[in-house]
């Protein structure tokens, strides 16, 4: 079983929004985007525990937090959730509620005036439709919320008022047991460590238990009497038998307490299920102490890495079951290679995962198909997979860690090689040194893109547009004339600042001030890196000679191993923004300004 299709009405920051899943999702998008709230929206339907805290919803998780419609009538949040790729034990379970589904239109052939004659298309499969109703309820000054079979009703059907005003009028109640049926997991970021490690209800530990067969019943009665009848007894350690015994014969005098010695007692517990959930806990000892502490005290990635110790066993206990399985970022605390693990193991082992994340080391695990893209239009919130006939398959994993960053991003600068990647780097690290209204590019979620060489640059436009990003580009000019194709995809740039030089150590030289250069060759000249074919002597070579010393040496150290270095150091040597090279720092200052623009149209 797997989530085809999420649907959300009026849900936290959600007014209305669609959200398309593959058989693996990653969902990506900025901060506030609405990750969190789509993971919780899961939740609330397919969430075997979830409907059992109090309160099921509150104020703020209504939108814009208007939980009262006109005329004081309640406003309903709903959530409803397609399902479909049933095993043949939900088909049999659920059959009276499943529904034709078109998998390529995304929709119920039911509702079409011509459903029967499409009931048999290859593209049309079972699924199942089930929906979260929660409301304010007036009458209890309360909120309530349930979860629930969806199927359409007919006008015909003839509820009455009494039975429309309950909520989910004329539907069936989808239980905890259908939910455990369909196998949801929801893992949340490191905040509710605690929680999952613990033996309460819905938790990891408690989700175990009940796989883990029959018996669960039997263990915590015994283990309660086990408690009460310890040999020898919690109160008779010498100093807690001596109070009872004097509070025992004290409040004789004035309550007819029963006979004998077991009128007052001490135990480990209030002797009850919910009490042992909440005091029994996980001892775990580590290298290099030994001593078996508390797991809630051990360190944030070791608690993580239990964590998914315990969704592993859970995994292993379905025994190729489906497992619907949401994870938030699981890159917390965790370092690269244990995130890819993780994230393979999930690919691998779960019947659906569906993941958050901000890590490039999570998200190069997926493939292009399996990113979905979550973006807001006004009230309007949407979740679209890459479309792959733009982003080819090959492109995508030739350069799978670059796309994994500008996939997070607000905007994409693609430019031609890794000298031009720190040029702009050190500029906008300048600007922002010499200017209170300029945001670096990593402030501003601009991410940097090295496309290889001048050609390449052009063919990533149209790319990052599919991705709905701003892209922006810069190159060096051709020797040959552009070709028609290069010229359409440069359409989709929102800019393109083409080099009116050869080489990117051309437009150094050229744009900085001569004691630019001067200060830059003094200082690169002590490191034991510097070329020593270009001879340097503070005060022995003219102006005139320092260009193309300084061009020569620039590039005679270009590219990953030296690039950083000293094209740095050239821009660190100037002392305002008009030392700064101009070619660089206009195009620089030009995103800024529509950047800023765009979020001040969006507030």
């Amino acid at each position: 079983m797997r989530v085809r299709q999420l649907e959300i009405d009026n849900f936290r920051g959600i007014t209305k929004g669609r959200i398309v899943f593959q058989p693996h999702t990653l969902l990506v998008g900025g901060n506030n985007i609405g990750k969190s709230t789509v993971c919780e929206a899961l939740e609330l339907v397919l969430g075997p525990e979830r409907l059992r805290r109090y309160p099921i919803i509150n104020e703020h998780d209504f939108s814009h937090g208007t939980y009262l419609g006109s005329e004081d009538k309640p406003c309903e949040i709903r959530i409803r959730v397609v399902l479909n790729d049933l095993s043949d034990e939900q088909q049999r379970r659920f059959f009276q509620h499943l529904r034709r589904w078109n998998d390529e239109k995304l929709s119920f052939v039911d509702e079409k005036a011509d459903s029967l004659q499409n009931a048999d298309d290859k593209r049309v499969v079972w699924a199942l439709p089930v929906i979260f109703i929660g409301r304010y309820d007036q009458d209890e000054d309360d909120f309530i919320g349930g979860t629930f079979f969806e199927h359409p009703l007919r006008e015909s059907d003839d509820l009455g008022e009494e039975m429309r005003s309950t909520l989910g009028s004329g539907l069936t109640v989808f239980s905890r047991a259908h939910k455990r049926l369909c196998g949801f997991i929801f893992l949340r970021d490191l905040r509710t460590g605690t929680r999952a490690l613990s033996l309460h209800r819905g938790s990891l530990l408690d989700t175990i238990l009940r796989l883990g067969g029959e018996g669960t019943a039997d263990m915590w009665r015994e283990t309660l009497e086990a408690l009460q009848g310890l040999d020898p007894a919690i109160g008779e350690i010498e100093q807690l038998r001596v109070i009872r015994e004097k509070m025992r014969e004290r409040l004789g005098k004035f309550v007819h307490l029963a006979r004998g010695e077991e009128s007052m007692s001490f135990f480990a517990s209030d002797l009850t299920r919910e009490n042992l959930r909440e005091v029994v806990q996980l001892f775990i000892a580590t290298k290099p102490s030994n001593y078996a502490v508390p797991f809630t005290k051990q360190g944030a990635g070791s608690i993580n890495l239990l964590v998914f110790t315990l969704l592993t066993i859970i995994a292993d206990r379905k025994e190729g079951q489906s497992v619907i399985f949401v994870m938030e970022e699981p890159e917390i605390a965790l370092p690269p290679h244990i995130q890819r693990r993780i994230t393979k193991y999930v690919l691998q082992r779960m019947g659906q995962s569906i993941v958050t994340s901000h890590s490039p080391y999570v998200i190069e695990q997926f493939y292009p198909e399996n990113v979905v893209i979550l973006a807001r239009d006004g009230n309007t919130f949407s979740g679209k997979p890459i479309d792959t006939k733009i982003v080819k398959a090959k492109t995508y994993r030739t350069q799978r860690r670059q796309f994994a960053e500008a996939i997070l991003s607000r905007a994409v600068f693609v430019l031609e090689g890794q000298t031009e990647m720190v040029a702009v780097q050190a500029v906008s690290s300048a600007l922002e040194r010499f200017r209170d209204d300029y945001s670096h590019v990593d402030l501003a979620g601009v991410t940097l893109f090295n496309a290889g060489n001048d050609r390449e640059v052009s063919k990533y436009a149209p790319i990052f547009k599919a991705l709905g990003k701003k892209v922006y580009g810069m190159r060096d000019k051709f020797n040959a004339p552009e070709k028609g194709g290069a010229l359409v995809e440069e359409k989709s740039f929102e800019e393109l600042w083409v080099s009116p030089e050869k080489g990117i150590e051309k437009i150094l030289v050229n744009q900085v001030p001569v004691h630019v250069l001067r200060s830059f060759l003094e200082e690169v000249v002590q490191r034991d890196d510097y070329p020593n074919n270009y001879k340097y002597e503070a005060g022995k070579v003219s102006d005139d000679e320092l260009a193309d010393l300084a061009l020569e040496v620039l590039k005679a150290r270009k590219g990953d191993a030296y690039g950083f270095g000293y094209t740095g150091i050239l821009i660190d040597q100037c002392q305002s923004e008009d030392e700064l090279p101009a070619f660089i720092r206009d195009a620089l200052l030009s995103i800024n300004e529509q950047l800023n623009d765009e979020i001040e149209l969006e507030e």
